[in-house]
């Protein structure tokens, strides 16, 4: 049985307002990260240099346009649309693609949905070419007849990639308080595409989020989470590293140079090296929404995937009203996608949406 908060007060936000954001927290996170979202190009070192150079740290807003052409030309091309000042709705990405279509997969299927309904839903609403890594492989194995659990392992090197990590926030959001329910839901989600710590990681990020819901720290949904993961696996071991070098109160810059070291040769889109990233600037963030979102990003790897889950867990926890005008209002409450249908829609109109299914769960 789900926990809701019912209202303002000691609670805090109410429902409504921590579902909004989640979305708002989602989007201006992933917006953020964008543009350095380049792992093996732009290290922490980098992103730090380009903010530097920029004028721009300590990170409290946006990336600020590049102060040179050096810069400008190892940015990722959608930049321009991603950089304070040029925002006007976000840019189409698939971190936010996969919320919208795990939305719309429990509207139309409810919280029965089978892991073939899933794919099924990727057929007929996303394109081929919007997919990446693990996804994509997936998706040619679909389109090949193949049936899950070998959608997952069939000529795919990209098993514990972060793609399904990304894929679960929409059962966090719609389970609030109840971070078990949401990790269920994520893996039939996740087995899809991944296997092993891909899997956990999908399973780890649902409860998270929903564990911001009720949990009154950072550190206790963090607890939570791990809750729902095998603890002998590498990524329960990595994130309860990065806790306990937190608490050993090394540096944040400290923290992820040890981490780093430890989780060498994984690569920058695995998913326990970014779930490093994200644990450090969750822990270091210390529930201020601007302080998370921007030393998540600062942290390099999957910049823009990390960014948009530490947004939408800061944006649970504040809910969307406490969200700074800076993040919000430039994203003109609109949201480009990929997903069939979904072209244009409004970030509140989601918001309402997801709120209608974590009202009517089970």
């Amino acid at each position: 049985m789900s926990t809701h908060p019912t209202g303002p007060g000691p609670a805090g936000p109410d429902l409504a307002d921590r579902v909004h954001g989640g979305w708002l927290g989602r989007v201006a996170g992933n917006m953020l990260g964008k543009p350095v979202e380049q792992g093996e190009v732009w290290t922490r070192e980098r992103i730090d240099g380009y903010l530097r150079r920029a004028g721009a740290l300590p990170l409290t807003d946006y990336l600020p346009e590049p102060a040179d052409e050096t810069d400008a030309l190892g940015l990722r091309p959608e930049w321009r649309q991603c950089v304070r000042g040029r925002i006007h709705g976000s840019c189409r990405d698939d971190d936010v693609d996969y919320a919208i279509l795990g939305l719309h997969l429990l509207e139309t299927h409810g919280f029965g949905f089978t892991t073939e309904q899933v794919g099924d839903l990727w057929l007929l609403r996303l394109p081929y070419l919007q997919t990446f890594t693990a996804e994509r492989a997936a998706y040619r194995n679909l389109a090949n007849g193949l049936k899950p659990p070998l959608t997952a392992t069939y000529d795919n090197p990209y098993q514990e990639w972060i793609g399904a990590l990304i894929r679960a926030d929409v059962h966090g959001w719609t389970r609030p308080g109840d971070p078990r329910t949401a990790a269920a839901l994520a893996r039939r989600d996740a087995v899809l595409s991944h296997t092993g710590n891909g899997v956990y990681g999908a399973m780890w990020a649902a409860a998270l989020i929903s564990a911001a819901f009720t949990a009154p720290t950072v550190r206790d949904a963090l607890e939570s989470a791990l809750a729902v993961i095998p603890a002998s696996s590498r990524l329960a071991r990595t994130v309860r590293r990065v806790i306990s070098l937190y608490e050993a109160r090394l540096s944040w810059e400290e923290t992820l140079g040890t981490v780093s070291a430890e989780t060498a040769g994984l690569g920058w889109i695995h998913t326990v090296p970014n779930a490093a990233v994200l644990t450090a600037g969750l822990l270091y963030g210390d529930g201020d929404f601007t302080r998370t979102v921007t030393l998540t990003v600062r942290g390099g790897l999957d910049t823009d995937s990390n960014g948009a889950t530490a947004g939408s867990v800061a944006g649970v926890f504040t809910g969307a009203a406490a969200v700074p005008a800076r993040w919000k209002d430039p994203l003109e409450d609109t949201v480009r996608s990929a997903v069939f249908g979904f072209d244009g829609v409004r970030i509140s109109a989601l918001a309402e949406r997801t709120l209608r299914l974590a009202t009517a769960a089970p």
